[in-house]
C-alpha cells in the first residue's frame, strides 16, 4: 500500500503507529467501514457534550527514545472458517488499547518477505483435512519451508494453533510452524498452545496473557484516551453465543422415492434480525442433543437427571447439561484419555499412545460416548466425573443455498440426514437428525458465519463450481446472485450423487438456470446408476481439454464437498488434467494449480 499521510488532529507517533498498522491491514470494503464507524462515534461523542480531539491543533509531544524503540506487534492469521480471524482481531485490538502498535494481517495478503522485519509476532492458524493449512495460507507456509525464508534471531513469536481432536493431525498446521519459526532463529514469547474447538476461549486468554506482558515491559506509551460519555449503543449482535430464533418457513425433503439418503430443502426467514450473509457464507445452528439419547446415556451411567453439576460457574441440572452444553455422541481423544483413567483399561491406555494415532481414531469412529460407558463401566461414578471428559456441544454450520436479495430476506439451507445403525442402534446427527422432527411453529436458533475466502469473482469472470451431494448448496446461491445481477460471465457446474431418479437435487433449477443461460454448462456423475462407480472427477478427467481452456481464460474455480475423499480426488483430478491438457510435467501442473489458490481463482469450502 502506497504511505498516506494526512493533515489532521494531532496524534502523537503511538496512535499513528496504531493507526497506520490498522489501515494496512483493512480491505477497501473495511475501510469503508470503519469510516462510518467512526463518523458516527464522532457524532455519538458530540451529542454527548464530549469532544473527542482539543478545539485546537496541538504539536506532536515529542518522543524519547526508548518510545520511538517501541516493538512493534503483528498477529499474523490463517483460517477458513473465521475463527482464527475473530481471535487475531481481538488480540491487535487488545494490544493497541495498550499502546502497542499491532495489526491483525491474513496470512493470503501478508508478504512473506517482510516477515524479517518483524519484531513480535503472533501466529493464530487453524488446520485442515489430514494436517493441510488453510488454503488462503499455502503460499506462506510453502515460502516459509522453502530457502527463501530468511533468519529471523531477531523475533520473538508465539503460535496459537487451531484444530479438532476428532481428527487424526490434530492442530498439524500449527505445528508445524512452530517448529519452523524455531528452526529459523525465532524466539519464543510463551510455549504454543493447540485449542480444539470448544477451547477459543483458552486460546483467547492465552494471546491476551501474551499482550498484557508485551504492554508491561514496553516503554511508557500514550494510547488513545476514550471518553466514557462516547459511549455507543451497538445494535444487537446475534452470533454463537446470542443467536436469533429464526421460524421455519418450509422443510421439505427432496431427494425422491427409494433414495439411499435423505436431503431436505430448508427455509429460514430472518426478518428483524439484523442478520445478514452474502453467497458462500454459512448459516450456524446451535443444536441440543436428542432427549432420547440423554435418556440412554444417564440409564448406562446410573446418574439422575435431576443431579445438579457446575457448567461455566452456573448450576444446571445434569440432563440439561448434557442435553444443551455437551456433545454426547461422538467421542473425542479427550474422553478416550478420561474414560481410560477411570475405567482402569489396558486397552484403552494403550490406544493413548502417540504410535497408536490410526488405531485411536479407527475405534473413536466405531464408538460413541455411550458405548464407552456400556463397555467399560465405571460403578459409582458422579456427575461432575463423568462430564469433566466432556466437550463443548458446538454448532454446527451449513453452506448457505441461497441469496439473499434473491430470497426477500431469508435463508435456505440444504441438509443431508446423518443417521446410521451402530451398536445395534440407531444413531443420528445432532441438528441434521432433529430437522426432521420440526413441527409447524418451530423456530431454529441461528447465526451468520462469514466465509470470506469463497467468494464470486466479478460479473464477468468465468466460474467452474465442482459439489457433490448437498456440497451443491453454495452454488445455487452463486447462480441465484449471478441471475439477480445480471452477471454476463459464463458458468459451469459439476454435480455428482448416488441416483438420476432419486438424487438429483435442485434438477429443474439447474435445467431452468441453462436455459436462461445463467448456467452455461453443466456436468453430472451418479456413482450408482452402473457397473462402474463414476464420481465428479472422472468429469473434470472427461472434460480435462476444455476445463483447461476456461482456467486459461481467467476462469475460478470452486469445490465444496467431503474433506476426506471428494476434495482431495478432486484436486488430483485437476492436477491429472491439466497435465494433461497442457502438456506439463507434474512438477509444473501442481505448480500451475498452486498458483491458482494464490490468486484466489481456486478456493475451497470443504468439511
Amino acid at each position: 500500500m502506497t504511505k498516506v499521510d494526512l493533515p489532521g488532529p494531532s496524534l502523537n507517533e503511538t496512535q499513528w503507529g496504531s493507526l497506520r498498522a490498522l489501515a494496512t491491514s483493512l480491505t477497501a470494503e473495511q475501510s469503508n467501514w470503519v469510516g462510518g464507524y467512526f463518523t458516527g462515534y464522532a457524532d455519538a461523542v458530540r451529542l454527548a457534550g464530549a469532544a473527542l480531539a482539543p478545539t485546537a491543533p496541538q504539536p506532536p509531544a515529542p518522543q524519547s527514545a526508548t518510545q520511538a524503540a517501541q516493538r512493534t506487534l503483528t498477529v499474523l492469521y490463517g483460517s477458513e472458517t473465521g475463527n482464527g480471524l475473530e481471535i487475531a482481531e481481538v488480540l491487535a485490538a487488545k494490544a493497541a488499547a495498550l499502546g502497542i502498535p499491532a495489526s491483525a494481517v491474513d496470512m493470503e495478503n501478508y508478504k512473506p518477505a517482510t516477515l524479517k522485519q518483524e519484531q513480535d509476532l503472533l501466529v493464530v492458524t487453524s488446520t485442515h483435512g489430514e494436517g493441510e493449512p488453510p488454503q488462503p495460507a499455502l503460499a506462506f507456509f510453502e515460502y516459509l519451508d522453502s530457502r527463501k525464508a530468511p533468519r529471523l534471531e531477531g523475533l520473538r513469536f508465539a503460535v496459537l494453533a487451531l484444530g479438532d481432536s476428532t481428527y487424526e493431525f490434530y492442530c498439524e498446521a500449527g505445528k508445524r510452524l512452530d517448529r519452523r519459526l524455531e528452526e529459523l532463529g525465532g524466539e519464543r514469547l510463551k510455549a504454543r498452545i493447540d485449542c480444539d474447538v470448544d477451547e477459543l476461549k483458552a486460546g483467547r486468554a492465552w494471546g491476551e496473557e501474551i499482550v498484557a506482558t508485551l504492554a508491561q515491559a514496553a516503554p511508557a506509551a500514550a494510547a488513545a484516551a476514550v471518553p466514557a460519555a462516547a459511549a455507543v449503543t451497538a445494535a444487537i449482535q446475534h452470533d454463537e453465543a446470542n443467536p436469533f430464533l429464526a421460524p421455519v418457513i418450509e422443510n421439505l425433503v427432496i431427494t425422491g422415492r427409494g433414495s439411499s439418503k435423505e436431503t431436505r430443502h430448508i427455509e429460514i426467514g430472518l426478518e428483524g434480525s439484523g442478520l445478514s450473509y452474502e453467497p458462500g457464507d454459512a448459516l450456524g445452528i446451535v443444536g441440543r442433543n436428542d432427549r432420547r439419547v440423554v435418556e440412554e446415556l444417564l440409564g448406562s451411567l446410573g446418574l439422575a437427571g435431576s443431579e445438579q453439576v457446575r457448567v461455566d460457574d452456573a448450576a444446571l441440572p445434569l440432563a440439561e447439561a448434557l442435553t444443551a452444553r455437551f456433545e454426547i455422541q461422538a467421542a473425542t481423544p479427550r474422553f478416550l484419555n478420561h474414560w481410560a483413567e477411570l475405567a482402569g483399561a489396558d486397552d484403552l491406555r494403550a490406544l493413548t499412545a502417540a504410535d497408536k494415532a490410526s488405531e485411536r481414531f479407527a475405534f473413536l469412529e466405531a464408538n460413541h460416548v455411550v458405548d464407552f460407558v456400556r463397555n467399560y463401566p465405571v460403578p459409582g461414578i458422579s456427575a461432575e466425573t463423568f462430564i469433566g471428559g466432556l466437550r463443548a456441544l458446538q454448532p454446527r454450520l451449513y453452506s448457505i443455498a441461497s441469496s439473499q436479495d434473491a430470497q426477500d430476506g431469508d435463508v435456505h439451507l440444504t441438509v443431508s440426514t446423518v443417521r446410521y445403525d451402530l451398536h445395534g442402534s440407531e444413531r443420528r446427527g445432532v441438528v441434521s437428525g432433529a430437522l426432521g422432527r420440526l413441527d409447524e411453529e418451530a423456530k431454529l436458533p441461528v447465526y451468520v458465519k462469514a466465509n470470506p475466502h469463497f467468494r464470486l469473482p466479478a460479473d464477468d469472470v468465468p466460474i467452474i463450481m465442482i459439489g457433490a451431494g448437498t456440497g451443491v448448496a453454495p452454488y445455487r446461491a452463486f447462480l441465484q446472485e449471478r441471475e439477480l445481477r445480471g452477471a454476463r460471465g459464463r458458468s459451469w457446474l459439476f454435480f455428482g450423487e448416488r441416483n438420476f431418479r432419486s438424487d438429483f437435487l435442485y434438477q429443474v433449477e439447474w435445467q431452468e438456470h441453462l436455459k436462461s443461460g445463467v448456467l452455461t454448462w453443466m456436468d453430472v456423475a451418479f456413482s450408482r446408476d452402473g457397473a462402474d462407480k463414476h464420481y465428479v472427477q472422472h468429469r473434470l478427467i472427461e472434460r480435462g481439454h476444455e476445463l483447461y481452456g476456461w482456467l486459461q481464460d481467467g476462469a475460478a474455480l470452486y469445490v465444496c464437498g467431503d474433506a476426506k475423499g471428494m476434495a482431495p480426488d478432486v484436486h488430483e483430478a485437476l492436477v491429472a488434467l491439466v497435465a494433461r491438457a497442457g502438456a506439463m510435467e507434474r512438477d509444473a501442473a501442481e505448480a500451475y494449480v498452486r498458483d491458482l489458490q494464490r490468486d484466489g481463482r481456486y478456493q475451497r469450502d470443504v468439511y
